[in-house]
């Protein structure tokens, strides 16, 4: 997989991630930066809280908005946050 469909295909819930990330390209920082968005957003989403599930699902749309874009912006409030080195 090439580094945007990586992206793309990491903003399709756990398993679309899990998939991008042993199949994709991890070492292009285009991929790996939407890894680790991506990665952020499913862990705040398990959170059973309605205002989180909100806030996951708005940052999911614009990451996946930016991932098809080509873009690397960070998200509000998660943009600097960093799991995947």
């Amino acid at each position: 997989m090439d580094a945007k469909t990586t992206a793309i295909v990491s903003y399709i819930g756990w398993i679309g991630w899990l998939i991008a990330f042993l199949a994709g390209e991890k070492e292009d920082p285009f991929a790996k930066h939407h890894l680790n968005q991506t990665l952020i957003i499913n862990i705040i989403c398990i959170i059973p809280l309605g205002i989180t599930q909100i806030f996951g699902f708005v940052l999911w749309i614009m990451g996946l908005v930016n991932a098809c874009q080509g873009e690397t912006k960070p998200l509000p409030l998660i943009g600097n946050w960093h799991i995947l080195k």
